[in-house]
């Protein structure tokens, strides 16, 4: 009696990585001997991507890189967004973890990154658990912005205790006792994407130069259809070379403050009461439209 045959177990989605430098050679480096230490990708999924550093740090790169790993020089500083674009099309892989150089692995975790995936089809987005070299959390994912979460979180008005209250809610803090769960926006600091949810939103908008890229890509995952999801139990350690605290009227302050308005130009004006999806999707449509009028119009001027 022949023996009944079983069916072939699915492959687990591949993954390659991305990571974007700008005058950090020695993170970069950090970073990606983390990747190959824990076995994360193989070298030739992981891709690095010079914006054009006045240091010269991306020559020092593909110069020093481990073998493999492939080193991409871009020829202009197009911004956080632009790099991630670079990257991702130099991959070939299903999912694409997009890193800061300012981070790295303690141990492999990524068969639940791929199971995440596998489970969930319409899953577009997943966001790593970001933690302090001390273990502490850092609250990457985030529910959308209402006015009262701008001013609890930017003004000393947060330590009142009903705001206080409202930037927990905001920061999704109860949430990381749990499995993996739904947010409206995550990190980009360490996230990881679904290549065909990626292509199906238009990648990541490169008219941001810093800040504000992954909550509108993760904003466009949801008017899309695809879903947005944190991942408590995969750890990456991020050591937090933040610069956009540095005040309002700093360099890094203004591109802040520049791409917090594009974001909504896009999706609407913060309201008293955070957005719902619904909302949002419809002051992206507009946008949208508009964005298409003009781009036609200056079209047919040059023909």
């Amino acid at each position: 009696m022949p023996t009944p045959q079983t069916a072939p177990r699915p492959q687990p989605p591949s993954l390659g990585v991305v990571i974007v430098n700008y005058r950090t050679y020695d993170l970069t480096m950090q970073c990606v001997a983390s990747l190959l230490a824990h076995a994360i990708a193989a070298a030739g999924d992981i891709v690095v991507v010079d914006n054009d550093s006045p240091d010269g740090s991306g020559e020092r790169l593909r110069r020093d890189l481990p073998v493999g790993v492939v080193a991409v020089l871009s020829r202009c500083n197009g911004g956080f967004g632009a790099g991630v674009n670079i990257g991702v099309a130099a991959l070939r892989t299903d999912l694409v973890l997009v890193l800061n150089p300012d981070t790295y692995f303690r141990r492999n975790q990524v068969e639940a990154v791929q199971g995440l995936f596998a489970r969930h089809e319409r899953l577009g987005v997943a966001g790593l658990k970001l933690i302090n070299p001390d273990g502490s959390l850092q609250y990457s994912a985030r529910r959308f912005y209402s006015l009262p979460d701008i001013l609890a979180r930017r003004t000393a008005l947060g330590r009142v205790a009903p705001l206080r209250r409202l930037v927990n809610s905001h920061l999704l803090k109860r949430n990381w006792r749990e499995g993996p769960f739904e947010a409206d926006w995550v990190m980009g600091t360490g996230f990881v994407v679904r290549r065909t949810a990626f292509e199906d939103v238009g990648r990541m908008d490169e008219g941001y130069f810093l800040y504000f890229e992954e909550v509108d890509l993760c904003a466009r995952m949801w008017v899309k259809g695809w879903r947005v999801m944190a991942l408590p139990e995969v750890e990456l350690v991020h050591e937090h070379q933040r610069h956009s605290a540095a005040g309002i009227w700093s360099n890094s302050g203004q591109t802040h403050l520049r791409s917090m308005v594009r974001f909504f130009h896009k999706f609407g004006v913060p309201w008293l009461w955070r957005p719902r999806r619904e909302q949002m999707q419809r002051a992206y449509l507009r946008w949208r439209r508009q964005f298409d009028e003009v781009h036609r119009a200056h079209r047919d001027a040059a023909t």
